[in-house]
């Protein structure tokens, strides 16, 4: 029996015993080799389960996603690696596989939020980090169903996309100014901001260094899953398994949107996405 077959009371009072226990335990516990990072609504948690079926992968205890260099940062080091396995059981799996096992979690805000880079690479030095980007017309719409969903919006699309300005203005400096200051229209409200990937890409860039940055393109990974996969394990340096389930999680249904609109957002979107490509060396999939 798993947790999530409890009520939810249940449910959290399991993780609250489990997360105590792990941080009595943190000192044993693994940190994580890699990271995914975002883009939010562009296959993370896609690629997170299919990561996880690697035999030398080992998820994260309790969540995908801990978000801890972007909200829970000041939980401290030890709340952290409580959610990661014991180093005994990766020296385990490390006999069984011959090789020395990774775990992870994937935090799609990570990527957009302006202190998770730096928080990231002082406190992993070796970390490496997997984003998955798509087209960001698309994301913004996917993003603003999401939220709606989940009750973060509450306005129709394009009004929101008139306040997104108003509504981020002046949040990240006080995010920079104040670490531990908590914006919730900066983690809810960005649909145009978070699709002008260049400048976040560059951010983290910027501090671990381009070879421990691999590149997704969503729509390839989508298509034709396994390429991607064994590009993403090598980047990770781990041997080729046999190839796992693919599968697209998450996608929500959502009516059309109006052409006009979408045109208006894809002229919007063309230099960020050629600058995109001028970087990465490979051209969108949303471009071709």
């Amino acid at each position: 029996m798993k947790l999530t077959d409890f009520p939810p009371s249940a449910q959290h009072a399991g993780q609250r015993i489990a997360l105590g226990f792990g941080r009595l335990t943190a000192a044993d516990r693994m940190s994580p080799g890699f990271l995914i990072c975002g883009a939010q609504r562009c296959g993370t948690t896609s690629m997170y389960r299919a990561l996880r079926q690697h035999p030398a992968i080992l998820k994260p205890l309790l969540h995908k996603g801990i978000h801890y260099f972007d909200t829970g940062y000041q939980n401290g080091p030890s709340w952290y690696r409580a959610h990661f396995p014991l180093r005994a059981h990766a020296r385990l799996i490390a006999r069984r596989q011959r090789v020395e096992p990774l775990t992870f979690e994937s935090s799609p805000y990570y990527l957009f939020h302006p202190l998770a880079a730096s928080r990231i690479a002082r406190d992993l030095p070796d970390v490496r980090v997997i984003v998955l980007l798509r087209d960001p017309v698309e994301r913004a719409y996917s993003a603003y169903t999401h939220e709606r969903a989940r009750g973060f919006e509450t306005e129709e699309f394009e009004t929101a996309l008139a306040l997104e300005d108003s509504r981020l203005s002046g949040e990240e400096d006080r995010i920079v100014a104040d670490p531990g200051n908590y914006s919730y229209s900066h983690q809810h409200h960005a649909y145009l901001r978070r699709g002008r990937y260049l400048e976040q890409l560059r951010r983290i860039e910027n501090v671990i260094g381009r070879d421990r940055l691999h590149v997704v393109d969503s729509d390839d990974f989508f298509g034709d899953p396994l390429p991607t996969w064994r590009e993403v394990i090598r980047f990770l340096q781990l041997p080729d398994p046999a190839m796992p389930v693919f599968d697209q999680h998450n996608a929500r249904p959502r009516s059309p949107m109006p052409r006009s609109l979408r045109t208006q957002l894809r002229d919007q979107f063309q230099p960020y996405d050629e600058a995109l490509a001028r970087w990465w060396g490979h051209e969108p999939s949303w471009r071709r």
